[in-house]
Formats: C-alpha cells, sequence, structure tokens
C-alpha cells in the first residue's frame, strides 16, 4: 500500500516538472492524476491521528484504552438501568438512555479503529470505510446536538410547567424528539459524505486526524472546495446555533424559576439536574463549534486533532458519569440493577 502510493506520488511529481515545460505535460499531468483517483477510490486512505503525531504514543494509547473501556461500561450499565427499571420509565431518562445510546455508538465508531491501527501498525482505511465512518460520525454528532436541545426543552416543561408535564411531553412526543434526531441527522450526514466522497482526492491520500471527517479530507481535494466549505459553515451555524439558543433560554427560564422556589431542597435538586446538563452542553457544543463553525483559518490541524479526541472519546466516557452520579434515581436503580445480577450469579454457582 505505502509503496504504491510513493511510486504513484512519484509519477505525479513527473508529470508536474513536465507541465512547466510544455501545455501537453500539463494535460497528460491531469489526465494521470484523473486516473490516480480513480485508482485510489479502491485503495483507500491512511490515517496518521494523534497517537502517531504524539511524543509519548503510548501513554495515549493506554488513556484511550481506560477511557473507551469506561464508556462501554457506564453507558451500558446506563442503558441496562433505565431499560430494566420500571421507575426511570420517564421521558427524562428515555432521552437520557438514547443519549447513552449515541454516545456508546461515536465512541464504538472511532476509537476501536484507532488502536488497532497503532497497535498493528496499519493506518489504512479503505475508501468505503472512510465513508461509512464519516456517515455515522455526522449522524451521532448531529442526533446528540438535537436531542441535548430536547433534553433541555423537557427539563424546562418539568420545572417551569410541572402540573402540565405529563401531558405536553407525552410518550409520544418524547418517542418523536428521539425519532427527529435520528432521522434529520442522518439525512443531513448521508448528504455531506455523498457530496465529500464524490470530490477528486488527487495530491495525498494521508488524512491527519483521529477520524474521516470533512474538515481534514477536504485539505486532500485537489478541486475548489470555497463553495462546499462555506455550505458546511452555514449547515454547522444552522445545525448548532439554534439548539445552543434553544438550550440557554431554556435554562435561563429554569434558572429563573428555581431562584423563587420556596422549597430549599427542590431547589438544590433542580439545580443540580441543570448543573450536570449545562455540563455536557458546554463539552459537547465547545468541540463542535471550534471543529465546524469557527473558520479552519482560526485553528491548525493538530488543534483539530485535539478536539476530535475530546468529543470522540472523551465526552462518551465522562457524559454517563455526569448525569448519574449526582443523579440519586439513577444511583439507586444502578444499584438495584447490579444487586440482582449478583444475586443471580451467586445463585447460579
Amino acid at each position: 500500500m505505502h509503496s504504491d502510493l510513493e511510486q504513484s506520488k512519484a509519477r505525479v511529481n513527473t508529470f508536474r516538472k513536465a507541465s512547466t515545460d510544455n501545455i501537453f505535460g500539463s494535460r497528460q499531468l491531469k489526465k494521470h492524476i484523473m486516473e490516480l483517483r480513480n485508482s485510489t477510490l479502491g485503495s483507500g486512505f491512511i490515517l496518521v491521528g494523534i497517537l502517531n503525531d504524539s511524543g509519548s504514543p503510548e501513554l495515549l494509547c493506554a488513556t484511550f484504552t481506560i477511557l473507551y473501556m469506561l464508556a462501554l461500561t457506564s453507558n451500558g450499565l446506563l442503558l441496562l438501568a433505565i431499560t430494566i427499571e420500571a421507575q426511570l420509565h420517564m421521558p427524562m431518562y428515555l432521552l437520557l438512555g438514547h443519549l447513552s445510546l449515541m454516545d456508546l455508538l461515536f465512541t464504538s465508531v472511532v476509537t476501536p479503529k484507532a488502536l488497532a491501527d497503532f497497535l498493528c501498525r496499519e493506518n489504512t482505511i479503505s475508501f468505503g470505510g472512510c465513508a461509512l465512518q464519516m456517515f455515522l460520525a455526522l449522524t451521532m454528532g448531529g442526533a446528540e446536538d438535537l436531542l441535548l436541545a430536547f433534553m433541555a426543552c423537557d427539563r424546562y416543561v418539568a420545572i417551569c410547567h410541572p402540573l402540565t408535564y405529563m401531558t405536553l411531553v407525552s410518550p409520544r412526543v418524547c418517542w418523536l424528539m428521539v425519532a427527529t434526531s435520528w432521522i434529520l441527522a442522518s439525512l443531513i450526514a448521508i448528504g455531506h459524505t455523498m457530496y465529500t466522497m464524490h470530490l477528486p482526492f488527487c495530491v495525498s491520500w494521508e488524512i491527519r486526524h483521529l477520524l474521516c471527517e470533512i474538515p481534514p479530507l477536504l485539505k486532500l481535494a485537489c478541486a475548489d472546495t470555497s463553495r462546499y466549505e462555506l455550505m458546511v459553515y452555514v449547515m454547522g451555524v444552522t445545525f448548532l446555533i439554534p439548539s445552543l439558543a434553544a438550550i440557554l433560554a431554556s435554562y435561563t427560564q429554569i434558572l429563573l424559576t428555581v431562584l423563587h422556589m420556596p422549597s430549599n431542597e427542590g431547589r438544590k435538586k433542580a439545580l443540580v439536574t441543570c448543573s450536570s446538563h449545562l455540563i455536557v452542553v458546554r463539552m459537547f457544543y465547545g468541540a463542535a463549534t471550534f471543529m465546524y463553525v469557527l473558520p479552519s483559518s482560526f485553528h491548525s490541524p493538530k488543534q483539530d486533532n485535539i478536539i476530535s479526541v475530546f468529543y470522540t472519546i472523551v465526552t462518551p466516557a465522562l457524559n454517563p458519569l455526569i448525569y448519574s452520579l449526582r443523579n440519586k434515581e439513577v444511583m439507586g436503580a444502578l444499584r438495584r440493577v447490579l444487586g440482582k445480577y449478583i444475586l443471580l450469579a451467586h445463585s447460579t454457582l
């Protein structure tokens, strides 16, 4: 794979040199570049992630492994508790369960591949694999963006309009929120994936990023991508900013309502729940805004790599801990579920 790429690059450089001498060389260069593009569509790309560029890759690899195992365990337990415990069959916990599912899938799309590539010293990814990874990552990220906004609206209705909560946020409405998050995000993701992967990648096949994403792939395209970059920016603003505005508006109203609560215990419980939600929002939207809204001239590929680690590995591991450790109902349900399984294990021995 590496030798083929080096030979192809050498031939491109030869034609480029010829193009400076005559027009025929330029035509031959364009023809050869398109041939190379067609041949590399089956070969794929080389992912040069943060592990390869790090000064201490072994330490980072161990850290990623721990975070991934933590994400699998914590999100898996939270999903199990929400599914089994009837006490948690409420709109708030249904939305939380889908957030855990999204985090679990999101980190599983990226982390095992990155770890396996580092351990096996094989950083290649097929063209189809790159497209699939991009589609899944965009779907999970977009769905989580919408779901966090719906969760904020759910908390607003629960705290500011508690008497009408079960009417306004019925199970049907809750499932509609979840379906909207998945469907809308997947439609946008498939559009971006198809357009991005149809660009001519004819100069280099090294993606200096943790995963296949739009910004690093656009840097490899030999076509003019300025219009598409503008479209990605507009879509990022359209997708992220309204959701973030809805979240901020919801929590502003919640804060004003909480401050007028007569009960200290009720005030404390509401503040604890909302503060945990805001921590998640801050982590997710900060990283997504940096990557897709902030112009590329304001951040380097190395910074993009670090940010991608944050929202694909770190955040999925921390989200369930932030929600569950500060929620007595969730912790109680987890203890009951684990107790049942421990008793069942002892009885079968």
